[in-house]
């Protein structure tokens, strides 16, 4: 017996020849299958021969519908255009581009969303027949890790060059105000007394901008201590009521149980009074402002890779407004120093950068959550100091703790404009043995429904562009679909942000960062609620 053409042949006439046809056939649709990146076969016209069920689910299209179609269906329609020039210049000169050698290019799922990822391609003969062979791996993930990487060094960067800085200029106002005072102690009369001491005054308004930029850079000398965020939040909250406008309501909500933190006690104060600043500009005439202290166990990758923090106990701290919110582009820029949306009237871009350089220099991080025309959310999160007794559902290793209730093959309709986020939230999902569907918006959400897609819950985010918020669309799905269960999430710390939202039904709102086994047991109940009838 001997192998021709990638199939094994007895002598003619024999049987062996179709059995290891078979075989050989179902060994490849198993190597297929079982393969964890995608892979998609085509001729050499581009017109796709065989998909794996990896890459029906990166595309989102069940894979009859990609089989006899070209794989310009995959790609965004720039890309498209060139690519049957791409392979007819291959196949008449041999020159590789993508083809033996792989490149990061991007694709194009069903809902016509675009994403990263990374394309190997090779080629053979089968029968005469030229097919290509391509392998797909999605890079959103490494993506979003490496964006955020390089926000962290820039930051970093900037902090290092700026410290620099700030060290040589406290030398010059060093000298500046030591001649100051020499000045004015030998005698200075009445006419130069007055620009003495301007002069001396604007030296020290300089060194107050060293020192914040110090911070920022992280080269400051922080005098921590072990302290309760409560008493410390209450004590600056009290002075700010009396400063910040009787048109601003300011709310609180502090846990009863809070572990202590190790931190600067007039850093914290300060850091906090500069947010809760930003909030009365951002919120203009009026609105309202939510202080919360809680403690956090980050226990779970899903968590950590949503607030890019280690795992581990903390304590956050977070301030909430209900003003303009911040576009894509200052939420990027927020904590660079000297970036400032307020430069007309005054502002001088440190605030935040200072804000963001002592919770790192303690040991902790800082998120940002924000929509435009609904708010913003900064969570400070510091590392909780243990003590005694410990919380009795944090005790233990993650691996002994119970694992979170699963699903029985239940669909969930995901809704989430953030690409990110909605791609976590599927796999979250999907690991909890729940079938998935997703939406970009509420609109696209509500369509899918209105055209009888089948769906047991629809986990929605609450605030998204277009004409349906996730509220909206709650309320919809609860008078022309009550057989739906709904779950809304959002990255606002209370209902100061989503007050304006509010309908007559009432919704419970996971909040943003939560944990699996929060998630779990949330879906658990709405689907117990469903079988109690």
């Amino acid at each position: 017996m001997r192998r021709r053409g990638g199939i094994w042949q007895g002598q003619p006439g024999g049987t062996s020849a179709m059995v290891d046809t078979a075989t050989d056939s179902a060994i490849l649709h198993a190597i297929m299958e079982a393969a964890v990146d995608a892979m998609i076969v085509s001729d050499q016209s581009g017109t796709i021969l065989r998909a794996n069920a990896a890459a029906a689910r990166m595309f989102q299209f069940d894979t009859d519908e990609m089989v006899g179609q070209s794989v310009n269906m995959l790609m965004p329609q720039a890309l498209a255009r060139l690519h049957d020039g791409f392979m007819a210049h291959h196949v008449e000169t041999g020159e590789k581009r993508i083809i033996g050698i792989g490149r990061d290019v991007e694709g194009q799922r069903k809902d016509g969303s675009i994403f990263p990822l990374h394309l190997s391609v090779g080629h053979s003969q089968v029968g005469g027949t030229r097919i290509f062979i391509g392998i797909l791996h999605d890079l959103t993930n490494r993506k979003a890790t490496e964006d955020a990487l390089a926000r962290s060094q820039r930051l970093d960067a900037i902090g290092a060059l700026t410290g620099g800085i700030a060290h040589d200029f406290n030398n010059l106002l060093t000298v500046i105000v030591g001649n100051l005072e020499l000045l004015e102690m030998r005698g200075a009369d009445d006419r130069q007394l007055p620009l003495i001491k301007d002069a001396l005054e604007t030296a020290e308004m300089g060194a107050d901008l060293t020192t914040r930029l110090m911070v920022f850079a992280r080269q400051s000398n922080l005098k921590p201590v072990k302290s309760d965020l409560r008493e410390l939040c209450s004590n600056t909250l009290a002075l700010l009521k009396r400063t910040i406008g009787a048109t601003y309501h300011i709310k609180t909500d502090f846990a009863e149980e809070l572990d202590p933190v190790m931190v600067d006690p007039v850093q914290l104060q300060s850091a906090l009074m500069n947010l809760a600043l930003n909030a009365r500009d951002a919120m203009g005439a009026g609105g309202e402002l939510l202080v919360s202290v809680a403690n956090v166990t980050i226990d779970d990758t899903y968590m950590a890779q949503e607030t890019d923090i280690e795992p581990g106990d903390y304590v956050r701290l977070s301030v909430s407004d209900n003003g303009a919110g911040m576009n894509l582009e200052a939420q990027r820029r927020a904590f660079e120093p000297f970036f400032t949306t307020k430069a007309e009237s005054g502002g001088t871009g440190l605030g935040l950068a200072m804000v963001y350089g002592f919770v790192r220099q303690s040991g902790g991080h800082v998120t940002l959550y924000s929509e435009l025309g609904m708010g913003t959310s900064f969570g400070l999160y510091f590392p909780a100091v243990e003590h005694e007794p410990s919380r009795n559902w944090a005790e233990g290793d993650a691996k002994d703790r119970p694992a979170p209730p699963t699903g029985n093959g239940e669909t969930i309709l995901i809704v989430e404009d953030n690409a990110r986020v909605r791609k976590l939230s599927l796999e979250r999902i999907r690991d909890l043995g729940f079938e998935t569907l997703e939406a970009e918006t509420a609109d696209q959400a509500y369509e899918m429904l209105q055209n009888g897609v089948q769906v047991d819950v629809v986990f929605s985010d609450l605030v998204m562009p277009g004409a349906l918020n996730g509220y909206d669309l709650a309320t919809k799905i609860v008078r022309e679909f009550p057989a739906i269960k709904v779950l809304l999430t959002s990255g606002y710390a209370s209902d100061v942000v989503t007050g304006a939202l509010s309908h007559d039904v009432p919704f419970d709102i996971l909040h943003k960062p939560y944990r699996q086994s929060e998630l779990a047991r949330r879906l658990q109940a709405l689907l117990a609620g469903v079988s109690d009838g």
